[in-house]
């Protein structure tokens, strides 16, 4: 099915989480019942629901969708998706974020995704810890998400994984700072430290740094001078 490259919703999810009340349900109950609004997971038959998160966790999880979405619509590499959007290994799971390569849409339905993301992104808050980095690390592993990044903004730390030829992750990268660069979203690389500033960098800024535009414009300027620069921009904008 045919989606935006990028779908980020207006609210996100908090760190308090809760049993639903309710009699336990199938996935298929449990798709029906929740709407595009429900921040909730499905669990052995069981609902957790999700309260709004913090403005933090909300910023980053946008920030990380939109360059993640212009790359990947630039390269034509898939679609990002932002929560609340189901996918469905053993569990219903709920990332924060996830990217469906191209060569795999066909796991996208109008409201989950069935089977696994090419890359998921948690974003840890207190409440998540052993949710995110033991059972989810465990349920994405198993079900095969190939890449699976950890971001932790309490304690500026990101951590992210890749899955080796055995199936097993394998981690790629960890720390406050410093470049990975994805294998997933083939020539994507991101630097970890983007992530603690307050106000995070701007994303048009940062996706033309990540696509390598800022230093072609840098070159052009040194060899032609700024003017001839913005005749060429104002040509190509013309041109449509």
């Amino acid at each position: 099915m045919a989606r935006d490259p990028v779908v980020v919703s207006e609210t996100s999810r908090e760190t308090s989480a809760r049993r639903e009340p309710k009699r336990r349900m199938s996935y298929e109950e449990f798709l029906a019942w929740a709407d595009e609004d429900t921040w909730a997971e499905w669990i052995d038959g069981e609902v957790l629901v999700f309260s709004p998160a913090s403005t933090q966790h909300q910023r980053i999880a946008h920030f990380l969708a939109s360059v993640i979405g212009i790359y990947a619509e630039h390269h034509n590499l898939g679609v990002v998706i932002a929560a609340p959007f189901q996918m469905k290994l053993e569990r219903g799971r709920e990332p924060d974020l996830l990217f469906v390569a191209r060569e795999h849409m066909d796991r996208l339905h109008e409201t989950y995704l069935q089977g696994p993301a090419d890359l998921v992104v948690e974003i840890v808050s207190p409440e998540s810890l052993a949710r995110d980095w033991r059972e989810k690390y465990a349920e994405y592993e198993q079900g095969g998400v190939r890449e699976y990044w950890l971001v932790d903004p309490d304690h500026r730390w990101a951590e992210f994984y890749r899955l080796d030829e055995e199936g097993r992750y394998r981690r790629a990268f960890a720390g406050t700072e410093g470049v990975y660069r994805s294998e997933v979203l083939s020539g994507f690389w991101l630097r970890v430290e983007w992530l603690w500033q307050d106000p995070l960098p701007e994303v048009e800024r940062t996706a033309w740094e990540v696509l390598g535009y800022e230093q072609v414009v840098r070159r052009l300027v040194q060899a032609a001078g700024i003017e001839e620069v913005r005749r060429l921009l104002q040509q190509w904008e013309e041109q449509g």
